[in-house]
């Protein structure tokens, strides 16, 4: 039997052994593709397993965690390796996770009944679901002092259209920058209680090793009406099977610390958006 085959059936196995290893998953909101929402991926800690029930550390950044109701369905991804399964889920509970350095919120749920195979040229495209990333612009950041009144300006331009129910439109969207080298393109890979990971293009793999801090200009509209400006540093990288770069940013928030709890909200506020009930009030 092959070994993608076997790994499929004995998907089971693969999942324990991350979770023996301390490993995490990955998980998606399911939401209608029609609502123009890109998705949003987040990378969280497996913390338990039953026959039932997966449990996770429940999704946030810088300490904050994101509220998840309780019935929500899931598109979760496991990766070994080189290799990404895809399945269906939905939140069955809250928990509390006891650790040693405190208690920690946790989610609940559903063990699924069956993993589909993700092929390598459409890792997040499958019978399950097809998963559609936001995009990112990215930039080496010269001068981290320079992005301060940029940041401070994105925050009033977000919260003045929010009140007014406007959205910036993308043919006519001028970028002020800070001091920064030359612009490449990225798209979201996932959102991690720190940062965020990318997928660079192989084309632009040099411009990702050469720098430590960089500018990111997320596109999260509609939900977020201008796309979200914030500073972020390079914490590791490596190249996938396809020859892109793989990257982990750190959120930096040394030079403006104000800005985290603007971006946090935000980043709640679009995973508000997914979730039928709130979506509907």
């Amino acid at each position: 039997m092959p070994a993608n085959r076997s790994r499929t059936d004995r998907w089971r196995d693969s999942l324990h052994r991350i979770y023996e290893r301390g490993g995490g998953l990955e998980f998606a909101i399911k939401h209608d593709p029609e609502d123009g929402i890109k998705d949003l991926i987040w990378r969280v800690k497996l913390l338990g397993l039953s026959e039932d029930e997966i449990i996770v550390e429940q999704p946030g950044a810088m300490g904050q965690a994101f509220r998840i109701d309780e019935g929500v369905e899931l598109v979760g991804l496991m990766s070994v390796g080189q290799n990404r399964w895809m399945f269906s889920t939905k939140v069955v509970g809250k928990t509390i996770n006891e650790t040693r350095n405190g208690a920690f919120p946790a989610l609940r749920l559903d063990m699924p009944t069956k993993v589909v195979r993700c092929l390598r040229r459409q890792n997040d495209r499958t019978p399950i679901a097809n998963l559609d990333m936001p995009s990112v612009e990215c930039w080496k950041l010269m001068d981290p002092m320079s992005a301060v009144p940029l940041e401070v300006a994105n925050r009033v331009q977000i919260d003045e259209l929010t009140k007014q129910g406007g959205v910036v439109n993308a043919s006519n969207d001028p970028v002020a920058l800070p001091m920064v080298g030359p612009k490449f393109e990225a798209q979201l890979a996932n959102l991690g209680g720190g940062g965020v990971g990318l997928v660079v293009p192989v084309e632009y793999r040099s411009e990702i090793d050469s720098g430590k801090l960089f500018w990111l200009r997320m596109d999260l509209r509609p939900t977020i009406p201008a796309p979200l400006v914030l500073t972020a540093k390079l914490a590791h990288a490596h190249i996938d099977s396809q020859q892109n770069t793989i990257a982990g940013l750190a959120f930096e928030f040394g030079y403006n610390n104000q800005h985290k709890d603007f971006v946090i909200k935000q980043i709640s506020r679009y995973l508000g958006a997914m979730q039928p009930q709130r979506k509907a009030a």
